[in-house]
């Protein structure tokens, strides 16, 4: 069963305001028979979707005409994926990209014209012009506009409950089957309230917030991850986290964190270091326009290369030859967001280059789900960001998350009215996260995050993470760190950052090759084939047998937690990514608290020699200076 339904209309409960979110509670509440209630941890405004600058990518009937095809996006997408991604998703995703616009465009979103056609840009990795933007570079913001103000007409008329400033803090469960959230109203408050549900929808989005250097909102937490983590629902992919290449450094900026989009590059911008030089093409043979993994490790080891000659170690983004090409009012026409901001911080970005680096952006890893956001656990969906059907490989293809977010939020809210399928069964190796004693600051574990599992991770830095990871602990109600912090919302997001980073870091260790937005300096061979890394939390996994076997019961709760023992256990890992774990320790795993093995809760480790170790020494630096 998809939804337990109660003895009324249908109770859909969505937690989170960025596009999928939006989408999802619009679609859902237009439906017969469903009653829809949409939670949002700040106002509707604030999410990732507002930030979107580049665009949403689609192959209309225009670009057919022209020579581009479904097949070449999906093509193009599976590329950028290194072939990691999942068949299904991506020709589902490709092939209802138009229709998705089509909405769009009716429901009263703009997209740029040219003349009486739609204004095409070209981006990294794409082998043809096929993204649509809004407002030039407020292609999230324009879209996201109509979508609050759909929900928000739905809401007046009574088809759906707002509720803004609403922090989901608790997954709610009968047996392993999801009936609910426990939710904190407002910013400090530490009293909580249930909200019973027949279905919920996590649209949480990422966790960019885990890194010192990240294009996404202070919002960014990985809330919905670490939610479905605790209730006991396989994750996957966790270890593929991308970083835009080009955010404007905010040492340069006083502090002042703003992301230079990708449009900008497709239009001609070039990389060069300080003397004006440029360098992609000595990376790639796609220079500027090669993926967004491929160009952040670039700029990396460029970075690391001038150091270690004793040159300036900073890279340029110079868009100076497109305004002598195009003329001295074109990028603030075609780029008007980026043009004032970047002129409000003090470049004059038609004549100087802008300082750039690059910084965590989207986190293709998250929930398992099927192509329908089905999660392990009946009763709980997940789209967008915070979910993981595998359409995005281990790498996620330019403006590709706008589409994403529409056309898999569709998509659950066909299944949840359909009101049928099955759990979906997910092979996934138990987990087990424990708390330390010491507490941490957010701050602490971005820095420590950015040091040992940013672009480039090995062994070494890993292990050295997760050692400090094991002595930490988010700070509780009642704690001097959250009275300081505010209790309630910002310590349960501070919890939901440290799951977090503990999860990341497993992950990465257990991975031991490159691919994608994941690169070990230690392992850099390509993966022998597509295998996935799945994980569950044992803890949960082990609580849900129990209080199955103890209560005998119902049929119902008895099947659901049958379901997550198949999730658990059924199909096992598979047999490389098997040998992985299976090295590392007996199941289930564990990056537990201090005073255990080491040898039996970390990935086998390679002792590091000169520049692999690189990570390593940056992260044993910092613990020196903050010891814990």
């Amino acid at each position: 069963m998809t939804a337990a339904p109660s003895a009324g209309p249908l109770r859909a409960v969505v937690v989170g305001s960025g596009i999928a979110g939006l989408y999802a509670a619009a679609l859902a509440a237009e439906r017969p028979g469903v009653e829809v209630t949409l939670l949002a941890k700040g106002a509707l405004e604030m999410s990732n979707t507002w930030f979107a600058q580049g665009g949403i990518t689609a192959v209309t009937a225009q670009g057919g005409a022209a020579g581009d095809s479904v097949q070449a996006h999906a093509a193009d997408t599976f590329r950028a994926g290194a072939g990691m991604n999942d068949d299904d998703a991506v020709q589902l995703l490709c092939s209802a990209a138009a229709g998705e616009i089509a909405v769009l465009r009716d429901w009263g979103v703009a997209f740029d014209l040219d003349g009486n056609r739609l204004a095409l840009g070209l981006e990294g990795a794409h082998s043809a012009a096929r993204i649509l933007h809004a407002g030039g570079d407020s292609t999230g913001a324009r879209i996201a506009r109509v979508l609050v103000d759909r929900v928000r007409a739905l809401a007046d008329a009574d088809r759906l409950r707002i509720r803004e400033h609403a922090f989901v803090q608790r997954l709610l469960l009968d047996g392993n089957r999801v009936t609910g959230v426990e939710v904190l109203e407002g910013t400090r408050t530490t009293r909580s309230t249930e909200v019973a549900a027949d279905v919920v929808i996590l649209a949480t989005g990422g966790a960019g917030q885990l890194f010192e250097a990240t294009t996404n909102p202070a919002s960014a937490t990985g809330d919905g991850v670490a939610l479905a983590w605790e209730a006991g629902a396989v994750l996957a992919d966790l270890e593929f986290i991308q970083f835009h290449p080009t955010l404007l450094d905010p040492a340069a900026t006083g502090g002042a964190a703003f992301m230079i989009s990708e449009a900008v590059r497709g239009e001609g911008a070039l990389l060069v270091d300080a003397s004006g030089r440029r360098f992609m093409a000595e990376y790639d043979e796609r220079a500027e326009l090669a993926p967004r993994d491929v160009v952040s490790r670039a700029i990396c080891q460029q970075l690391r290369l001038l150091e270690g000659r004793g040159d300036e170690p900073r890279v340029y983004l110079d868009v100076t030859g497109i305004a002598a090409r195009r003329g001295p009012d074109f990028l603030a026409r075609r780029f008007p967001t980026i043009d004032r901001t970047v002129k409000s911080l003090g470049f004059d970005w038609n004549t100087v280059p802008l300082p750039v680096v690059p910084a965590s952006h989207y986190w293709m890893g998250g929930i398992r789900t099927d192509t329908s956001g089905r999660t392990s656990l009946p009763g709980l969906f997940a789209v967008g960001e915070t979910a993981c059907t595998g359409v995005h490989g281990a790498n996620r293809l330019a403006s590709n998350s706008l589409l994403e977010g529409l056309v898999f939020a569709r998509r659950a809210v066909d299944a949840l009215h359909a009101g049928s399928g099955s759990t979906p069964v997910f092979a996934a190796v138990p987990l087990e996260l424990q708390d330390g004693t010491v507490e941490c600051t957010p701050a602490q574990v971005r820095t420590l995050m950015s040091e040992a599992a940013g672009v480039t991770r090995d062994a070494a830095g890993l292990e050295l993470a997760a050692k400090q990871l094991r002595q930490w602990r988010a700070p509780g109600p009642g704690s001097v760190e959250s009275g300081r912090a505010g209790a309630g919302p910002a310590a349960a997001e501070h919890r939901n950052l440290l799951t977090n980073a503990r999860l990341v870091v497993a992950a990465a260790a257990a991975r031991r090759d490159s691919v994608g937005a994941h690169f070990r300096t230690d392992f850099s061979q390509s993966p022998a084939g597509a295998d996935r890394l799945h994980f569950v939390n044992a803890s949960a996994v082990n609580a849900s047998a129990s209080n199955a076997n103890a209560a005998g019961a119902s049929a119902s709760n008895a099947n659901a937690a049958g379901a997550s023992a198949s999730n658990a256990n059924a199909a096992g890992a598979s047999a490389s990514n098997a040998n992985v774990i299976s090295s590392v320790s007996t199941s289930p795993v564990s990056i537990g608290p201090v005073g255990t093995d080491p040898a039996s809760t970390s990935p086998a480790s390679t002792n590091l020699p000169g520049p692999q170790a690189s990570n390593a020494n940056a992260a044993a630096r910092r613990l020196v200076k903050e010891p814990a």
